[in-house]
Order: C-alpha cells, then sequence, then structure tokens
C-alpha cells in the first residue's frame, strides 16, 4: 500500500484482515507469566471457526503463559500494515482439538502435531479485539472488532 493512498474503510479492513488470517502461515505471539515477564514468539497458525489456532509444546513458556494466563496478543504485518488481535485463550490436549482445526492446520502448515511425541497442546484463541491499519493516515476506526463483535 502507498502512503498516499486513501485509508481503507472498515469493511475493507475487515475483509483485509480476513484474507491475512487465511493466507500468512506465522504470527506473533505475546503472552506474560503470572509475574508479568513478557514473552514474544512467531508461532505457526491457522483461521478455523473464527478462531485462530496454534500449537506449541506446554513445557515452554509460550505454552505455559497461554494456558495459564488465558489472554493473548497476536500480530501480523510489519510496522506499516499492522493487525492486533486480543483474544481469550482456551487449551486443548494433543488429541482433545476438534478435528476441522487440526486437519485445516495440517494443510496449511504441512505438519500434524498429533503425530508427534512431544509435549504439545493446542490453543484456540477466541478474538475480542481486532485493530487493523495501514501508516497513521489509518489509525483513526483502527477497531474493527470490539467485545468480541466486529464492528463492520
Amino acid at each position: 500500500m502507498k502512503i498516499t493512498a486513501p485509508p481503507r474503510g472498515p469493511g475493507q479492513r475487515k475483509q483485509d484482515v480476513l484474507d491475512r488470517l487465511a493466507r500468512e502461515m506465522d504470527i506473533w505471539v505475546a503472552t506474560a507469566d503470572a509475574e508479568g515477564v513478557p514473552c514474544l514468539v512467531p508461532l505457526w497458525f491457522v483461521w478455523e471457526g473464527e478462531s485462530v489456532w496454534l500449537c506449541t509444546r506446554l513445557t515452554n513458556p509460550t505454552g505455559r503463559n497461554l494456558r495459564d494466563g488465558g489472554r493473548v496478543r497476536l500480530a501480523l504485518g510489519h510496522t506499516r500494515d499492522v493487525v492486533l488481535i486480543d483474544g481469550e485463550v482456551e487449551t486443548f490436549g494433543l488429541r482433545e482439538a476438534p478435528s476441522a482445526a487440526a486437519q485445516a492446520f495440517l494443510a496449511k502448515t504441512g505438519w500434524d502435531p498429533r503425530e508427534d511425541g512431544a509435549s504439545y497442546a493446542w490453543f484456540r484463541v477466541r478474538p475480542l479485539a481486532v485493530q487493523a491499519w495501514h501508516e497513521t493516515r489509518e489509525l483513526r476506526k483502527r477497531h474493527i472488532m470490539r467485545d468480541g463483535a466486529w464492528t463492520v
């Protein structure tokens, strides 16, 4: 997007976010532990059933923080094309995730964590808030979801 392009409307921003969630492979995952120590890592993800699905080990800081904290901030894009998603996390055992989510993850990433012998778990992130903007000209009206409902 060029810096001189007019701002997108809310409907276009929502569609652009949904397109990116379908297309992109990696998402930044920001969590914190009980003492507030932050952790930021990229993970593979899939958008399935109005939720973001992640898979990582319960033995690493991100897995523990997702399970114990129940909240997460996800980010797509670079500093000139931003998507921020704040959500609630639900944890599923390795073989407890809905089949549709696990199959969609496999189709997108080529990896099936259910076949891995490690201590992986699934995490469903239900978006509560979504912001999307290009450059400063789109900071206004960047909130396209609030309280779990799309504003457009």
